[in-house]
């Protein structure tokens, strides 16, 4: 035996530690790989027995079918969340960054938000000074505001009278008349769309360094795809101009959420404005009563989903505000991010439910049903990106205003292509519920002022 063998050098041992170490690692990471593609398989497998079960026993075509969808959803979202609850564990207890290349990054890139090592301070700039900074004109600032309310209208009104017609209206084919029935893929096509115009963005743009980990979307991206799948699938029991007051009052769920989920508080004339609109709601609903077919199930199913979208996108606003609070993205970074986590859960929830396959051999029976797929999705994506602009041009008080208008227009335009029987009662409400908003941005303006005048007072003293 030798003396190298004997006694070998510290540095020997060292580097036999560190293969060993790494060896085992190694392994871990190998077996955590293993277990998060036999989760995801077996949770698909679960949710494809338990799908064509419930296939077998609930009729598709009923009042309640919307259940049963909303049910094949969840599953659906849950082979993409349990495989990442699993990647997100044992990467907190295993040292899974020794995989190494490409896994490594991914990995990285889920549960920090960049592929880098270390974010360097000078990456990160002040959201402020990302914004366009240069004095303008009267003229320009004019020019600008023209553009940005006329891309919101433009873009939200289309939205709004194509997912109506939808969701809503007959499509011929010859003799066979049919109706679209999938609110996912409606979904899942506005998704997409929205990842590639706010990636596209990203890629002209000068962004902050991303540092929201990538799972984190995860959570709002489930509730802002319930409550638009909830949104498209209350068109089938509610008329629009309901929805459109419904979605006016989603101030009162968000004030709950917000309680709830940051123990927010709120002034008096928030609370005072939120009755109002609760009143104008009512009296809406009293006041068009006939306007859809009006049994009990459908009356019942309608307010479930309206109910449905307010709460989910209640908490969507909270959860951002969150984020936005701790990693600073950018809002254009935030929307890319959502609808990339979109687009993972509603494409799995589709290939199990055969969604995609219903989809396509509608739109290949119904070519006209393409166009409006794609001007929907092209709308909504752009009417994200105008705003974007508008708030940070302008602030979110114009933005408000712009699009309170906008809803007013919705409804007038979908009594009037659409037929929508308004009583006096109604109209009554409507104008309740657009008072009661202005109200409540006339109120948060002046309180801002004496808050601001307050503090002006404050540091002169000083």
């Amino acid at each position: 035996m030798t003396w190298a063998e004997m006694y070998p050098s510290s540095a020997t041992v060292s580097d036999d530690l560190e293969e060993k170490e790494t060896t085992s690692w190694t392994s871990q990471g190998r077996g955590g790989s293993a277990l998060v593609i036999t989760t995801g398989i077996a949770t698909w497998v679960v949710s494809l027995i338990i799908s064509n079960a419930a296939k077998l026993i609930i009729d598709e075509n009923g009042e309640t079918s919307w259940i049963l969808r909303f049910i094949f959803t969840i599953l659906g979202y849950t082979t993409v969340f349990l495989p990442c609850y699993v990647l997100i564990h044992l990467s907190q207890r295993h040292n899974l960054h020794t995989l190494g290349g490409c896994q490594w990054r991914l990995l990285r890139l889920i549960l920090t938000g960049t592929t880098s090592e270390i974010v360097a301070e000078t990456d990160i700039t002040p959201t402020g000074r990302l914004s366009n900074t240069n004095v303008q004109t009267l003229y320009q600032k004019a020019l600008s505001l023209f553009y940005c309310c006329a891309g919101l209208q433009v873009s939200y009104l289309l939205w709004g009278i194509l997912q109506e017609k939808i969701m809503t209206r007959e499509y011929t084919d010859g003799d066979k008349i049919e109706r679209f029935t999938d609110s996912q893929f409606l979904v899942f096509v506005n998704r997409i769309l929205a990842f590639l115009f706010s990636g596209i963005y990203l890629l002209l743009t000068h962004q902050n360094v991303h540092r929201t980990p990538l799972y984190k979307y995860s959570f709002c991206s489930v509730s802002n795809t319930l409550s638009s799948w909830c949104q498209y699938e209350a068109l089938k029991f509610v008329s629009f101009p309901t929805q459109v007051l419904a979605k006016s009052a989603k101030v009162i769920p968000v004030m709950l959420m917000g309680k709830l989920v940051s123990q927010a508080q709120y002034k008096n004339y928030e609370y005072t404005t939120a009755v109002l609109i609760s009143v104008g709601m009512t009296a809406f609903l009293l006041g068009s009563g006939g306007d859809k077919k009006g049994n009990n199930v459908t009356t019942v199913s309608g307010a479930v989903l309206l109910c449905g979208y307010l709460i989910f996108d209640s908490f969507t606003a909270n959860w951002q505000s969150a984020l936005f609070k701790e990693h600073k993205p950018s809002s254009i970074q935030m929307m890319c991010g959502v609808n990339l986590m979109s687009c993972l859960f509603t494409s799995a929830s589709l290939i199990q439910q055969g969604g995609f396959f219903y989809s396509l051999s509608f739109a290949a029976r119904h070519p006209i049903f393409i166009m409006d797929c794609l001007l929907t999705a092209i709308s909504s994506a752009s009417g994200q990106l105008f705003i974007f602009a508008t708030i940070s041009k302008f602030g979110p008080v114009v933005f408000t205003i712009i699009m309170t208008v906008r809803q007013g227009l919705s409804i007038l335009l979908s009594c009037l292509l659409y037929q929508h029987h308004l009583s006096p009662m109604g109209i009554l409400g409507v104008f309740i519920v657009f008072l009661a908003i202005f109200l409540r941005m006339y109120y948060a303006q002046q309180h801002r002022k004496r808050k601001l005048e307050a503090s002006e007072i404050s540091e002169s003293k000083v």
